[in-house]
Parts: structure tokens; sequence; C-alpha cells
């Protein structure tokens, strides 16, 4: 994995613009990533959409794609990708749902995070390329936070290059 500075500096190298679309991580992986200075070139838009109305009415997910695959899924993930990368014309696009405490609604183990990376390969015209991700974290709730945003920014290197069909 690598950290913030070393994927804004990769981003930079690379000319790759990201948007993020979070929920769990309520804007932490753009934070992480604007504690780099220079980030400015590589970062466009963060959108937090925490409530599911906020992820069918900024984002454009579906209320039956919440309701077939719940929140905190891959599908919802993706959904909340397609739509801040549509919204910000970025070349990337990482979005993060997720439960980081006890009580998720539909019994969603705490700490299980979903995310996605939706890569325009062949530049802001290209069809987008997308992975998705579901990994569980252990630790208190701010500590599965900042995990799951550390994540979510360490792999975009990963699926930029396979995107590309380029090395790391």
């Amino acid at each position: 994995m690598h950290d913030a500075q070393e994927v804004a500096h990769y981003l930079v190298r690379h000319g790759v613009v990201l948007a993020t679309a979070e929920s769990c991580t309520a804007g932490l992986i753009a934070s992480k990533l604007a504690e780099v200075p220079g980030c400015g070139s590589c970062l466009r838009l963060a959108v937090v959409t925490y409530a599911p109305e906020a992820k069918k009415n900024v984002l454009g997910v579906e209320h039956a794609l919440i309701e077939r695959h719940g929140l905190t899924s891959e599908p919802v993930s993706l959904a909340m990708a397609r739509g801040v990368l549509e919204m910000s014309g970025a070349d990337l696009a990482v979005s993060n749902t997720g439960v980081a405490d006890e009580g998720a609604p539909d019994g969603t183990p705490a700490g299980t995070q979903c995310f996605a990376w939706v890569v325009r390969a062949a530049g802001r015209s290209g069809t987008p390329i997308e992975y998705t991700e579901t990994k569980r974290f252990q630790g208190e709730r701010n500590e599965i936070r900042d995990a799951a945003a550390a994540y979510a920014l360490g792999r975009i290197p990963h699926y930029l290059a396979l995107a590309r069909g380029t090395p790391e």
C-alpha cells in the first residue's frame, strides 16, 4: 500500500485527476490527499454523501439498487464512483461506503467497507474501467474510517496501472 504523498506524486506524475465520492469515510480520502502540497493539480472534487437520499439526489444512485444490494455493497459504491466521475469529468473516481461501528440495520458487521475505483483508461473520453473490493477493518470507529481512507488511496496506483496496462 502507498501513503498519501506517494499517491499524490503518482497522480501528478501520470497527469491523473481524481474525484471522490465518500460515505463512511466522510471526506477522509480527499482530506488525506489534500494534506500533500501541490495536490491541487490532481484533486478535482470530493463529495460526501452520507445518507441514502444524498447518494440518490447528488450521485444518481438508484434507491432500488440500495434496496437490492444494501447500503454497504460494491454495487452501491460503484454507482457512487460512476456518479462522481460523470459529475466531475475527472480521470479517476474513488468511492467508499461502509459501516464503522456496530448497529447497521441490515446486520453488516462493523468494519465492513466497500470500495470502487473507476478509471478512464484512454483519457477523459475513454470508456471507464471499473474495479470494486470489499474489505473488513478492525478497530474503533475512527480507526476503521482512517484505515479505509488510507486503503482507498493506497490502491490507486494498482488500479491505474491495471487499467492502463502499465507497471505500478
